[in-house]
């Protein structure tokens, strides 16, 4: 028996993909676009070695735990998250103007048979994608990582500039029921889950 909030997100995920069946949108490149090996304004991936502490999150349907963040500049962080939810979901570290354009790909992922509700398509995600519109292999950006039900993923995160970040579920509207989270700057840090 599903609950009412994972009735209510597949709905609303279901609006989304509805509202949009048949439009292809370009990936185009921005800021935090797919394939970006190197670090963004607000960072760059890290080496697990370095990380000054661990947080875990946890990913259920339409929340994260914890729901916001508390990072100093300079530091190295190991993400463990885990999602213990019904549907695919995904952590994201970016601007609210990068999840806007995270959205788009994650649509055309969508409408291409890569990602369902509930998961990915693992053979179609290592293909070469330039010739749907998006750039090469889709989603292998360090600052990002998708988790299917079930599963945990880690991402190594080291901090450089408070540049207004959250952390988002940029999967077909996911973000736009409320999963995102804030990242403040500047006060000292949380305690650590885990190691």
């Amino acid at each position: 028996m599903r609950s009412k909030t994972s009735n209510t997100l597949l709905a609303a995920t279901a609006a989304v993909v509805l509202s949009v069946s048949g439009t292809a949108f370009a990936a185009g490149s921005h800021e935090g676009g797919h394939g970006h090996a190197k670090g963004f304004a607000f960072g760059e991936p890290g080496e697990a070695s370095e990380a000054t502490r661990t947080i875990e999150i946890t990913m259920g349907d339409n929340f994260y735990e914890p729901e916001e963040l508390v990072i100093q500049a300079g530091e190295t962080i190991r993400f463990v998250i885990k999602n213990e939810g019904e549907f695919l979901h995904e952590f994201n570290l970016g601007t609210a103007a990068m999840h806007a354009e995270h959205q788009k790909e994650m649509m055309t992922m969508m409408e291409h048979g890569m990602l369902t509700a509930t998961g990915m398509n693992h053979d179609m995600m290592k293909m070469d994608h330039s010739g749907m519109g998006m750039s090469g292999h889709v989603h292998d950006d360090p600052n990002s990582v998708l988790v299917e039900p079930g599963k945990t993923q880690e991402i190594v995160w080291k901090f450089v500039a408070a540049t207004g970040l959250e952390f988002a579920c940029n999967v077909p509207g996911h973000y736009e029921s409320g999963m995102m989270g804030e990242i403040e700057f500047g006060k000292a840090p949380q305690s650590a889950k885990g190691s």
